[in-house]
């Protein structure tokens, strides 16, 4: 027997939606935090209709309209009584987010002349978070090749941007 949308349990399907959940409230609100609260209130909503929501034609789309209207409701009531202030006394300045996304991409870019293997072995371990075993099946070396392209890449990689910075200053 196939099982339909109707049949799903509700922590079955909320366990594998809210990573995109959060996603979309996060572009939605564009606060962390705020789509934290919008998904929170919207699940909880979810849950006590879920008889309801689960025949719906798509309830993703469902559940997004519910994050909206959260967000919405919450700036409604919340909303008007911030006041934004130009400094708050004693809290650490906070950097500029364009800053890390420039750093990042001047990293990328550096990364982008490294040699194939090389590059491959940096983005599967510190992008994907894999091991050197992990690595090596993925690349089809052995642990100590994934070792010395790491060791080969990083040293690249760190001497690129030194040489940049000097030029910079």
């Amino acid at each position: 027997m196939d099982v339909g949308v109707q049949e799903i349990d509700f922590d079955a399907w909320a366990t594998a939606r809210v990573p995109a959940l959060l996603r979309f409230a996060y572009l939605v609100t564009g606060s962390h935090d705020a789509a934290d609260e919008a998904v929170q209130t919207a699940l909880g909503q979810a849950l006590e209709k879920w008889d309801r929501v689960r025949r719906t034609e798509d309830p993703d789309r469902y559940v997004r309209r519910m994050i909206t209207h959260a967000h919405v409701t919450a700036w409604r009531r919340f909303g008007r009584r911030q006041s934004p202030v130009a400094e708050v006394r004693g809290a650490r300045s906070v950097p500029d987010p364009a800053t890390s996304v420039s750093e990042a991409d001047v990293v990328w870019r550096v990364c982008l002349r490294l040699p194939r293997k090389q590059r491959a072995a940096v983005v599967l371990r510190f992008y994907e978070d894999l091991d050197d075993a992990e690595i090596a099946a993925v690349l089809d070396c052995s642990e100590s090749t994934v070792r010395s392209q790491i060791h080969r890449a990083l040293a690249a990689l760190r001497a690129e941007l030194e040489r940049q910075e000097a030029d910079d200053a």
